[in-house]
């Protein structure tokens, strides 16, 4: 069953590859708990089918990138790329991609948080495998608060200049909500 608005995030755990030692990760692979990484945070996660991939590499991650500053702006705390690839693949994407520090490039090796969410893509006969479909969505305290998922073979909807537009939509909401409670005040 796909996740819907309104759904909270299915536990589970995504890979992240980090190249500079931290506090709690070390060099190289390091697994994530997805419900520990969304406590408490907006985070944008987009899902593609897979590292180096035409679109994934020409537009999907580039409009995220270039956005960074501007998602931020408008509240969100993290944005995550999502696919069906192993960590070091994912790493190496990323510094091709020049994502480093704005976009987390978050691996999901054998799909299984792509198919808790739901949001599977069977490319076998194309000789990819198990991928994610292609989707955006905005998540706040694990809560999925807009999802947008593309038709096969589109890049229309989980765009960063669609979610960046959602957001602003979503705070004008939350500002006029605001308005009249704080005018009787």
């Amino acid at each position: 069953m796909t996740i819907k608005v309104g759904d909270q995030l299915p536990s589970g755990v995504l890979n992240e590859f980090i190249d500079v030692e931290k506090e709690g990760c070390s060099i190289g692979p390091n697994a994530f708990k997805v419900e520990d990484l969304v406590r408490g945070k907006k985070i944008v996660i987009f899902g593609l089918p897979g590292a180096f991939t035409p679109t994934c590499s020409a537009k999907h991650v580039p409009g995220y990138v270039a956005h960074h500053d501007a998602l931020v702006k408008n509240g969100v705390n993290e944005i995550w790329c999502l696919a069906v690839n192993d960590a070091f693949v994912m790493g190496a994407w990323g510094k091709d991609q020049k994502a480093t520090g704005k976009v987390r490039m978050m691996a999901d090796g054998s799909a299984d948080y792509t198919k808790a969410l739901g949001l599977e893509l069977d490319l076998t006969a194309r000789g990819m495998g198990m991928r994610c479909q292609r989707f955006s969505m905005l998540v706040e305290d694990g809560v999925v608060k807009t999802l947008n998922i593309e038709g096969p073979g589109k890049f229309e909807v989980s765009d960063a200049e669609s979610m960046l537009g959602q957001l602003k939509v979503e705070l004008q909401t939350e500002e006029r909500r605001k308005s009249p409670r704080e005018m009787s005040a």
